[in-house]
């Protein structure tokens, strides 16, 4: 009797250093002899000392930050860009089997998948097709995380760096394409009106007598200021009446 007591103590602390909660957000990965058994779902779970383990897993989104890359572009441009990639465990045994840090591998194969995505395209291209981009460094991520356990929901390339002679180059660059659309645009204006004071031209020879009452009225026009000193021009039509007098 002397001995019960004791053995109760003793199988009671090892009950209750055996339990392991696993939360809802986790799952737990329990292993035998070293050997894996199977993932627990969340609650509380009795793990044997000694011949028994379990590694708890977080399930839920992550968001990492991409450390700034240095890469190069189709066209040989020199860039930094950074990213923020979410990704999940899907599979939690295969995230503590098959590798042995997968946070730490996630961010290695974005950063590679993201220096080798930048150099297969043009700096326009990078800068105007953003979203693409960033859903194949996703694409890529994704399938080559698949043998860990991981899901790759989403990447966002957050900032494009360049030289500071670059970005003077293209604020040239812009700025000269500004100029040579405000030269077409005038051109074009300038066309329009010639077609316009042409065809007003037209209109005025085909009308007997418009010419010389467009002359007064650009007459009256510019008699309503006084300082103005007024050259009467008289009309052709006025002229060649004279001329018919003279031969007479």
């Amino acid at each position: 009797m002397n001995y019960v007591v004791p053995l109760l103590i003793v199988v009671g602390f090892i009950i209750i250093i055996s339990i392991r909660q696993v939360n809802q957000f986790e799952r737990g990965v329990k292993f035998m002899l070293g050997k894996y058994v199977s993932t627990k779902n969340p609650g509380w779970r009795i793990i044997l000392p000694v011949i028994q383990s379990m590694t708890k897993v977080d399930i839920r989104v992550k968001a990492v930050d991409v450390p700034d890359q240095e890469a190069i572009t189709k066209d040989n441009i020199s860039v930094k860009i950074n990213a923020v990639i979410y990704y999940k465990v899907s599979d939690a045994a295969k995230a503590v089997i098959e590798v042995e840090d997968f946070r730490y591998a996630i961010s290695q194969l974005a950063q590679t998948t993201m220096r080798n995505a930048t150099g297969e395209v043009s700096l326009d291209e990078l800068l105007s097709n953003r979203d693409q981009i960033s859903n194949r460094i996703q694409t890529i991520v994704d399938s080559a995380s698949d043998p860990w356990g991981i899901k790759v929901n989403n990447v966002e390339l957050k900032d494009i760096l360049l030289p500071e002679d670059m970005k003077r180059t293209i604020g040239k660059q812009a700025e000269a394409e500004r100029e040579r659309r405000a030269v077409i645009i005038k051109a074009e204006g300038e066309v329009i009106a010639a077609e316009n004071m042409a065809k007003a031209a037209r209109t005025l020879a085909e009308a007997p007598g418009a010419l010389h009452l467009r002359t007064l009225q650009s007459i009256n026009d510019i008699s309503s200021d006084q300082s103005n000193t007024v050259v009467f021009a008289l009309p052709l039509e006025v002229l060649r009446a004279f001329e018919g007098l003279v031969k007479k």
